[in-house]
């Protein structure tokens, strides 16, 4: 398995995006998600997905090219309309807005519609933290959730971040999860790799448990703490698909498909100023003191270390290079 610098892995990602038709501001905001991905061994969000963004770019299915529409109608609400394109360069637009608006506000919304996937909503939030923002982000996704005694798919994973600062340009705390036991990628994964998924993650299409990858797939992933979990990913679905204009999770087809319509995608964040009150960091340490107490307990992100190197799988980095054109 080979050990790849960051650089490269940014600099192999970018190549990809262009040559499959990505603009070289767009490609270079994809790459940085990428980057970060794999940094913190989120293999599912990292390279795992470039030859999806690279046939569907090839395809039409994602727009490599379109300038993303910023627009703010009322002094806390900002809008991104993505344009079919991705969300990383969507969201990188709006920013600056968005921050400027919960600062004069206290508390704002950044709605990003008409997106591609943004695989990983606390890549987004964590931005927003280190401008020294509390951050609430979401989206949703194809459905493979069924409500909890039910059969039919109705929700998707709908994954959840929230990130806090620390006061001094870092971030004390960050959890970033869907709203089912696992996220859907594990699944395939084990499927590809030929490998039984443990009881508990998914059902088969009439309800029961499977330990079967194949057969979750074509069933429903189980949510996180049964209907306490369903309520927090029926949550996201309105707020994301009501909010931003994006489609219903029942309406997404399904995401690594090299063709097809446009995921039309919304992602939704709450930015909150911690500077509205004046005990925020006060609290904030004493709670990461409690948490502390006891040995190898910590609060959520924090003692990830970052990797640079990455060690890779030899066929996924193969295939990153041949998607590049790099012998």
């Amino acid at each position: 398995m080979p050990l790849v610098p960051l650089d490269k892995i940014e600099a192999t990602t970018r190549a990809a995006l262009e040559r499959h038709g990505a603009v070289p501001w767009i490609a270079a905001e994809v790459a940085k998600a990428v980057r970060k991905a794999e940094a913190v061994g989120n293999r599912i969000c990292g390279l795992y997905y470039l030859e999806s963004y690279c046939l569907q770019l090839k395809s039409g299915r994602v727009k490599g090219d379109v300038e993303p529409v910023v627009s703010r109608a009322r002094p806390g609400a900002v809008t991104v309309d993505a344009k079919f394109g991705f969300a990383q360069p969507a969201f990188t637009r709006a920013l600056p807005e968005a921050i400027a608006a919960a600062r004069e506000c206290g508390v704002a919304s950044l709605a990003v519609g008409h997106a591609h996937t943004c695989t990983s909503v606390g890549y987004f939030t964590e931005q927003i933290a280190r401008e020294g923002l509390i951050a609430l982000g979401m989206t949703n996704a194809s459905p493979i959730v069924a409500p909890p005694g039910g059969k039919t798919r109705v929700i998707g994973t709908n994954p959840i971040a929230f990130s806090v600062p620390d006061g001094a340009g870092g971030v004390a705390m960050q959890f970033d999860q869907s709203t089912t036991t696992v996220a859907l990628g594990k699944i395939t994964m084990a499927k590809a790799a030929g490998e039984r998924i443990p009881e508990g993650w998914a059902v088969d299409a009439e309800g029961r448990p499977t330990t079967d990858p194949e057969t979750a797939l074509v069933g429903s992933l189980v949510s996180v703490g049964g209907p306490k979990g369903w309520g927090f990913g029926l949550m996201a679905e309105l707020l994301v698909a009501g909010m931003t204009g994006g489609v219903a999770s029942q309406d997404v087809k399904p995401l690594k498909a090299p063709d097809g319509p446009p995921h039309d995608l919304g992602q939704y964040y709450l930015l909150m100023d911690p500077g509205t009150s004046t005990a925020f960091y006060e609290r904030l340490q004493q709670v990461a003191a409690g948490v502390a107490r006891d040995e190898g307990a910590r609060m959520p992100g924090q003692g990830k270390q970052e990797q640079d190197p990455v060690d890779l799988e030899q066929a996924v980095w193969n295939q990153s290079l041949a998607l590049a054109g790099i012998a």
